[in-house]
């Protein structure tokens, strides 16, 4: 714990103007982002005496070792840049709000030559137009699904697409009349992308003049007696109301605005916002934080708007936000919500009448989903404390294991051997520091072993060897891991790194022989202060390190469930790696060795010969009959394939009878 008088600045150090402020730990990583009209006075609320500080302020200024600012000429610049370095350096102390699922939105592709209709989730992409985001994906299948009838835009993949450009045939949705067919010509490109304009359009809002266009076309279709086009006409406009009805109306004028409600209490918030486009609710979407930084409403509400359009632009950040408390700063959030739009946006509180009321109606969202979210941790929390203290107790831990990595190798037969690694942090995944490994037979530079047989004890001595290596490396040159074995520039201090942290508990697949490799890799590398254990499938023993016995854990005990978990995580994670690698060398062909043999003149042969089998039995002579073969190609096929070895034949296991290879090879 650091005392924060051994890196307070003195007073006239700190530049009395607008500025982001970073605090720093002992390995540089950055703790605590902010931003202050004036950094002075701002700095100096820190090193008060730590009686007077918020606990977590005080938890804080107590990790850091280090703070630094950066001037700006403006507050907007300020929060701009804020949100930036928040996004960037990833803060332990600032409040993040973290969604706990993706929301699916309806997508346009605007940015390609046929624009599509699809559901898409994630990171935005330019030149796509975004709606939503809604609860379910399957609700924007049904909307679009109504839509289609009037605006038969393209829903199909790129490689759906080129095979009907390819055959000259729509698909099933060109024929009943919910696409119109760019693939085969029968709207041009201009045309189809009007359709996709018009759909833009209704999706954002507009929806009264497609209606009213379509009841004239109707009735003039009726007066012509054109009864089937009027009756096609009326069945249009009918799935275009069920589309609306979907969303319900709640604000009589039209209004394009979000609503941000919060619910709070001293350790945690819940932030709810509806998205209303046209006076409709188009989306809705959540999140619960924790409160690790001294915040009060206003704060939340400053950083609730930093999240939703700290990457948004244009039309996705509406004319009007409501908020159920103004930000401190509102004159520059407000100008730096309008710069992302490019016209004024108002930010304000509603007073009275249906935005009042609506407003309301999302503090109740809020609030439901902070007693639901705390009625779910609680019980987690529990279960997962209590898991971590047996395992503590079971395996004669100083502590409970907060940070455990799994390891598991995975093998056919000797063949694409690989191993993988999973993360469990608090009793939970964590997906984003998972890491595969392909097993080399080596550790350092000296060789170890071919990566032949199956021999999975060499192998986690391999893996664990690697991992930890690679650790020490780094953190004796840094302080810090980096994957590429570069020094890292001072500048670029801060950032999340991988395998940040090592771990209090190292958990293998298997038994007395593999923890036995995973500790002398350990030993090797001089690394004492991490536990060791193994988990055997066979009756669910936990194996340490030196002992003749295993330690049964209770079948009905936490310790044991979360053990399990984690290698059973790790375990489906190598199978899948190993699974593509030998999907990969499956689909590999002696060809592949050919210097200078492309795909094209590849399918050439086996198209001429029928198989690889047949081409090897070919001469040189016969091979240069093929179209585009040379004899100098020709002699290097003849090579390549006398070089590698036939696959063994197959055989019928019901009669026993060796089955003749006369099938066409994957070239």
């Amino acid at each position: 714990m650091a005392d924060p008088s051994s890196y307070r600045p003195k007073p006239g150090q700190i530049p009395d103007s607008p500025g982001v402020y970073k605090f720093r730990d002992e390995h540089r990583r950055v703790i605590y982002v902010g931003k202050a009209k004036s950094l002075r006075q701002r700095l100096a609320n820190y090193f008060q005496p730590l009686t007077s500080l918020h606990p977590r302020t005080a938890t804080m200024v107590t990790t850091a070792a280090s703070v630094e600012w950066t001037v700006v000429s403006t507050e907007v610049e300020a929060l701009q840049l804020e949100y930036s370095w928040i996004k960037e350096y990833d803060p332990r102390f600032n409040v993040k709000y973290r969604d706990d699922k993706s929301y699916p939105y309806l997508a346009v592709t605007m940015n390609e030559e046929f624009p599509r209709v699809q559901v898409l989730r994630g990171h935005k992409k330019k030149g796509v137009r975004y709606f939503g985001p809604y609860a379910h994906a399957w609700a924007i299948r049904e909307t679009v699904d109504l839509m289609l009838r009037v605006f038969p835009v393209r829903t199909c993949s790129a490689g759906v697409f080129r095979n009907a450009a390819s055959a000259g045939r729509p698909c099933l949705l060109g024929y009943i009349g919910k696409c119109s067919a760019p693939c085969v010509g029968r709207v041009t490109p201009e045309e189809h992308r009007e359709l996709a304009e018009e759909f833009s359009d209704f999706m954002a809002g507009r929806t009264g003049t497609y209606i009213r266009r379509l009841e004239k076309q109707m009735m003039i279709a009726a007066e012509d007696m054109e009864y089937e086009k009027a009756a096609r006409l009326r069945d249009d406009i009918e799935a275009l109301r069920r589309a609306m009805e979907k969303s319900a109306v709640v604000l009589a004028d039209a209004t394009d605005a979000d609503l941000i409600a919060l619910a709070e209490d001293e350790l945690e918030a819940a932030v709810q916002i509806f998205h209303v486009r046209g006076g409709r609710v188009r989306g809705q979407r959540g999140w619960v934080t924790d409160k690790v930084e001294a915040v009060d409403t206003a704060g939340l509400v400053e950083h609730a708007i930093q999240q939703l359009y700290g990457e948004e632009s244009g039309d996705a950040v509406p004319k009007e936000v409501l908020v159920p408390a103004l930000p401190d700063d509102t004159g520059a959030v407000t100008a730096w919500l309008s710069g992302r739009r490019g016209s004024n946006v108002s930010l304000r509180i509603p007073q009275r009448g249906d935005k009042k009321d609506l407003m309301e109606t999302v503090a109740r969202n809020a609030q439901q989903a902070l007693v639901l979210h705390k009625t779910k941790r609680a019980s987690d929390l529990t279960t997962r404390s209590r898991a971590l203290e047996e395992i503590a107790e079971a395996l004669d831990l100083d502590s409970a294991p907060l940070r455990i990595e799994c390891f598991d190798i995975s093998h056919l037969q000797g063949e694409d051997v690989v191993a993988s690694m999973v993360v469990f942090e608090d009793g939970l995944p964590r997906k984003s520091e998972y890491r595969r490994f392909q097993i080399k037979g080596r550790v350092g530079d000296t060789q170890v072993w071919h990566g032949e047989g199956q021999d999975d004890v060499r192998s986690m001595h391999e893996v664990i060897s690697r991992r930890f290596r690679r650790y020490l490396l780094e953190k004796e040159k840094t302080g810090e891991w980096d994957p590429e074995g570069v020094v890292e520039d001072p500048d670029e201090a801060g950032r999340p790194k991988r395998f940040a942290y090592p771990p209090q508990l190292v958990v293998v697949d298997g038994g007395q022989p593999q923890v036995a490799a995973a500790r002398r890799a350990l030993d090797e590398l001089g690394i004492s202060d991490i536990a060791v254990c193994g988990l055997a499938k066979r009756l669910e023993e936990v194996w340490l390190p030196g002992d003749d016995d295993p330690v049964v854990l209770p079948r009905s005990s936490e310790g044991l469930y979360l053990l399990q978990r984690v290698r059973d995580t790790a375990h489906d994670f190598a199978i899948r790696y190993q699974r593509s690698k030998r999907t990969k060398r499956i689909r590999t062909s002696p060809l592949d060795a050919v210097a200078g043999l492309g795909d094209t003149r590849k399918q050439a042969l086996i198209k001429h010969f029928g198989s690889v089998k047949r081409l090897r039995q070919a001469t040189i002579e016969q091979i240069c009959e093929v179209p585009g073969m040379g004899r100098k190609t020709a002699e290097a096929v003849v090579v390549a394939l006398a070089q590698a070895a036939p696959a063994a034949p197959a055989v019928n296991t019901a009669t026993g009878e060796i089955m003749e290879d006369d099938g066409g090879g994957t070239a």
